[in-house]
């Protein structure tokens, strides 16, 4: 993809129960100090005016859900920038109830699709990226609405730092065949795993989230999978 292609469009709920009083009020009050705004199609992000102090590092949660784990990463990581994409407004209050419990303040959260923020983020600007139980989108005719697409992986390939880590789980067996076909196919990316145990259980450093509890609760086993970006080649395309 490049800078200039927009993603197909975002398919997927941005509202679920309404929200109660106080997390409105929270909403109005909390999420324009750390909205993410994009710069204009074709621009790039300047970095340095997200966070004050500007951070030893920047990590992106893609789709973080109710953000329990990026506020657990955020408070265990003071000195990393975080970015949190998410569209779901519930999901968001969540986040910011919790960025304020816990005083936070290197959280930015983007509520559009993650796939413009990686189009303009500069090359090598990721140390990290998590992508936690996405929606499977299991029949095969939404397939294509997966987050994991070639294209993707050129974006994120491009915007993630060398040894920067992928972090991807998932509790459905259809998405993590098509998880597995598509990062172990593609030389910019290598799994980690090196017995059944780095994949079957959830690594230190990996707080849980509610959805996992759930999948869990559910008789779902999740996997855990990390892949690293390799080093740039001179053959490599930016």
């Amino acid at each position: 993809m490049s800078d200039r292609e927009e993603p197909a469009k975002l398919h997927g709920r941005r509202h679920g129960r309404p929200l109660r009083p106080g997390l409105k009020r929270l909403i109005e009050a909390e999420l324009p100090k750390v909205e993410l705004r994009l710069p204009e199609e074709g621009a790039e992000l300047r970095l340095n005016s997200l966070f004050d102090p500007p951070p030893e590092a920047l990590w992106l949660e893609i789709g973080f859900g109710g953000g329990e784990h990026l506020a657990a990463q955020a408070e265990a990581n003071p000195r990393v920038g975080f970015i949190g994409a998410e569209v779901f407004v519930n999901g968001i209050a969540s986040l910011l109830r919790q960025a304020r419990d816990r005083g936070l303040n290197n959280i930015r959260v983007l509520t559009e699709d993650a796939r413009l923020l990686l189009a303009r983020l500069p090359e090598g600007s990721l140390g990290r990226v998590f992508l936690l139980f996405p929606d499977p989108w299991p029949k095969r005719r939404h397939n294509k609405r997966r987050f994991i697409q070639p294209e993707t992986l050129d974006a994120l390939a491009r915007a993630m730092a060398p040894g920067a880590e992928f972090r991807v789980a998932t509790d459905d067996a259809g998405y993590l065949r098509w998880i597995l076909r598509h990062l172990l196919a593609d030389p910019r990316f290598e799994w980690t795993a090196q017995r059944a145990a780095d994949w079957r259980e959830r690594p230190e450093g990996w707080p849980p989230t509610r959805y996992e509890g759930k999948a869990i609760a559910q008789g779902r086993r999740p996997t855990y999978l990390t892949f690293v970006r390799c080093a740039r080649t001179a053959h490599e395309t930016p």
